[in-house]
C-alpha cells in the first residue's frame, strides 16, 4: 500500500497507468512488476508518501473473520475481474488507522506494544474500504494465482513453465492461463518475464552490475537479457542504468 501526502505519483502496469495523490492511495496485494516515478516531483514540489507492505498472514486472518462476520460489501464494479492495482479514496477509516499507525515515530515501545495492533487497524481500513472488495480477493482463502505469484516472485531465479505453475495452483493449464490473466492482465510467461526484467532494474538501480543482475533473476545469456530489457524499457541495461541514477524511477 502506498499513500501519498504531498505531490503526485504514477505507477505503470502493462502499458496501463495509474496516477495518484493525497486523494488516493495505490493498493497491489499481489507482488507486480510495477514500473513507478514521479513525474511532476521537483525540489520545490517534493514527494512525500508512505509505502506499507501488506502482511500475508495477517490479511489472510483479517480477511476470514470479516467473512465469518457475515460481511461481503458488493462489487464496486472495478474490481470485480482485478488487475493488479486497484486506487482507493482515502477515508475516514483509512485516514485515522495510518495517522496512528504514524504518530508511534521512533518510540521502540510504543512500536514494541502497540505497532501490530495499529498495523492490523489499517489492514481492517483497507480491507473496509474502496480497495477492499479488490484485496479480499487477493488474501482470500483459496486463492491459488495469489499463492502462484507469491512463489515466483520468491523464485525468480528458478526456471518456470506454466504446466508447473498450474499444477501448483490445482489448476488444468487452460484453466490456469486464463485465470492469471484476469488477475494481471498477462500471461503466466509474459509476466514472469516482466517480473524478472523489473526486479532486475532495481537490483542494477540498487548498485548491481547488469550482468549481476540478469543472473540474479534467472538469466543465462547476458545477450537474451539485454535483448529482452531493451524491448521493455527502450534502452539497453547500461544506458538506462546511466539516465535513471537517482531517479528511483522503478518500485
Amino acid at each position: 500500500m502506498i499513500a501519498i501526502v504531498s505531490g503526485t505519483k504514477e505507477a505503470v502496469l502493462d502499458g496501463e497507468h495509474h496516477v495518484y495523490d493525497s486523494s488516493q492511495y495505490m493498493c497491489c496485494p499481489t507482488s507486480m512488476p510495477v514500473k513507478a516515478g514521479t513525474p511532476t516531483a521537483s525540489p520545490d514540489n517534493p514527494l512525500y508518501g508512505v509505502i506499507i507492505s501488506l502482511e500475508q498472514r495477517v490479511m489472510n486472518e483479517l480477511v476470514t473473520e470479516i467473512d465469518n462476520a457475515g460481511d461481503a460489501p458488493p462489487s464496486d464494479g472495478v474490481s470485480t475481474n482485478p488487475r493488479g492495482i486497484r486506487l482507493a479514496r482515502w477515508d475516514a477509516a483509512f485516514t485515522d488507522a495510518l495517522l496512528r499507525l504514524l504518530q508511534l515515530g521512533d518510540d521502540d515501545t510504543d512500536t514494541a506494544v502497540l505497532g501490530a495492533t495499529r498495523l492490523r487497524e489499517l489492514y481492517y481500513a483497507i480491507l473496509k474500504g474502496e480497495a477492499g472488495y479488490f484485496s479480499r480477493r487477493a488474501f482470500g482463502a483459496g486463492n491459488a494465482i495469489a499463492r502462484s505469484i507469491a512463489h515466483v516472485s520468491s523464485n525468480l531465479k528458478d526456471p518456470v513453465s506454466i504446466d508447473e505453475m498450474a499444477a501448483r495452483a490445482h489448476m488444468s493449464r487452460a484453466v490456469f492461463h486464463r485465470k492469471f490473466k484476469q488477475a494481471t492482465t498477462m500471461s503466466p510467461i509474459q509476466f514472469v518475464k516482466s517480473m524478472r526484467l523489473n526486479t532486475a532494474a532495481m537490483k542494477i538501480n540498487g548498485g548491481l552490475t547488469v550482468n549481476e543482475a540478469a543472473m540474479d533473476v534467472g538469466y543465462v545469456s547476458p545477450s537474451q537479457f539485454s535483448r529482452e530489457f531493451k524491448r521493455m524499457y527502450g534502452q539497453s541495461p547500461r544506458q538506462w542504468s546511466d539516465t535513471q541514477s537517482g531517479t528511483g524511477a522503478v518500485t
